[in-house]
């Protein structure tokens, strides 16, 4: 097992209600990895209750990256919230402690 942290860079954002995330492998073999492991079902539980709406997950296979899509994940949204980071800025940095299989 590894965290996401060793197979990847992150960057993430938000628009309303909605947190994105993009996932970037570090080369070929990680994005492989991140391609099997990271599933809309595995982020949903990852996050608990923070995700109260759908995840959805597009591939970039050209870039070795993932766009993952977070719905009602921000309480509200930056003017609703009383989250301590109410954008999806720390999302990213959360998501790469999840652990993956390697083989």
């Amino acid at each position: 097992m590894k965290q996401l942290r060793e197979l990847a860079h992150v960057r993430s954002g938000d628009k309303g209600d909605i947190c994105n995330i993009g996932l970037l492998a570090l080369n070929a073999e990680n994005y492989e990895i991140i391609q099997r492991e990271v599933t809309p079902e595995r982020v949903k539980a990852f996050f608990g209750d923070m995700v109260k709406g759908p995840v959805k997950i597009y591939e970039l296979p050209n870039i070795h990256a993932l766009e993952i899509v977070l719905h009602n994940a921000l309480d509200g949204g930056a003017t609703r919230t009383l989250r301590f980071d109410q954008t999806g800025k720390a999302m990213g940095t959360a998501l790469l402690r999840m652990e993956v299989a390697v083989e």
